[in-house]
């Protein structure tokens, strides 16, 4: 019987775990750009704009699903309007812990209680790769995905 249940529990934690492998990570494809200077009028010097690779290019306007943190911000409008990372406020870009990349403005079509822990969410994603004013990445019609 002993054997039975130990590998019932294998077979059952071994498909867990091919299924978390199987599971798109979003922000390594977000991940997935290179920098190229260009001119600024306003500032008056070379600033690095985004390239997105042809993988990120095609989720331009499209819904996808992300799990990471909400970074809680000076200016923090409402729980519909957040940055969203996926590190922790302690390791994320506005702390200098990660690359650009790695954080996006959130429009959510309810509001989304804080929490410090990781959530999971879904809205449509829109590439920014000309107003430097902008974080490269943002979200509209954010979702919390239960």
């Amino acid at each position: 019987m002993k054997i039975y249940l130990l590998t019932f529990f294998l077979i059952l934690s071994s498909l867990g775990f091919s299924y978390a492998q199987d599971k798109p990570n979003m922000w390594k494809t977000l991940a997935d750009i290179t920098y190229i200077k260009k001119y600024d009028d306003f500032l008056g010097f070379k600033v690095d704009f985004p390239v997105f690779s042809e993988k990120v290019e095609a989720l331009d306007g499209k819904e996808i699903e992300i799990r990471g943190y909400i970074i809680p911000i000076e200016g923090y409008k409402s729980h519909k309007e957040f940055i969203f990372s996926a590190y922790p406020y302690n390791m994320c870009f506005f702390c200098g812990g990660a690359g650009p990349e790695t954080v996006m403005e959130i429009q959510a079509s309810q509001p989304i209680k804080y929490t410090a822990e990781p959530i999971t969410i879904r809205g449509k994603l829109k590439l920014n790769d000309e107003d430097i004013n902008q974080l490269m990445y943002a979200m509209t019609d954010v979702k919390k995905v239960e």
